[in-house]
């Protein structure tokens, strides 16, 4: 099962964190930060692809060396719709900071200034978009199926989060 159908699983398990509203304030966030920067949301979205690829081997990496409660854990910390720059201090060491921001630039033509200026949403949104798979009534606690598919590395590898947050948009407009 693909990552946007774990997401629109957990919008309709009442065990589990993710509801419409939440999809349909990560797609605003998505919207607004676009209008902020004078970007069309393709292009931010595009830039959130990335993000969300780097933020993948990130916390592929922490569950590989401190098991998917850690990964979780940073999930829960950091996910949000606000700027956060302790979420990107948290999963990036500021080499890594560099090559998302040169991948963003060639990929969108963005001002690297102003990708390091959106990395503080961009990836508390991607750890917001996992965090709807949590349990809803202890987060730390159980399975996160939308993190699994995130994670599950013996996929073809090609998670993408601009993908997902396309589709959401349009089953919200149902």
């Amino acid at each position: 099962m693909g990552l946007l159908d774990q997401i629109l699983n957990s919008v309709s398990n009442s065990d589990q964190q993710g509801s419409t509203g939440q999809l349909a304030t990560i797609l605003s966030t998505v919207q607004q930060l676009g209008d902020g920067y004078g970007a069309d949301p393709s292009t931010v979205q595009t830039a959130l692809s990335v993000v969300g690829n780097h933020v993948r081997s990130a916390l592929q990496q922490k569950q590989a060396t401190e098991g998917f409660e850690q990964a979780q854990s940073l999930v829960n910390q950091y996910s949000g719709t606000y700027p956060n720059s302790q979420a990107v201090d948290a999963l990036f060491g500021s080499h890594q900071v560099q090559q998302i921001v040169q991948t963003i630039t060639q990929r969108t033509g963005f001002d690297a200034g102003m990708i390091q200026e959106m990395l503080p949403v961009l990836v508390p949104l991607v750890l917001n978009l996992l965090q709807t798979g949590s349990n809803s009534q202890n987060p730390q606690q159980g399975s996160n199926p939308v993190l699994n598919s995130f994670l599950d590395a013996d996929k073809d590898g090609d998670i993408d989060i601009a993908d997902a947050m396309g589709m959401a948009g349009r089953f919200l407009s149902q």
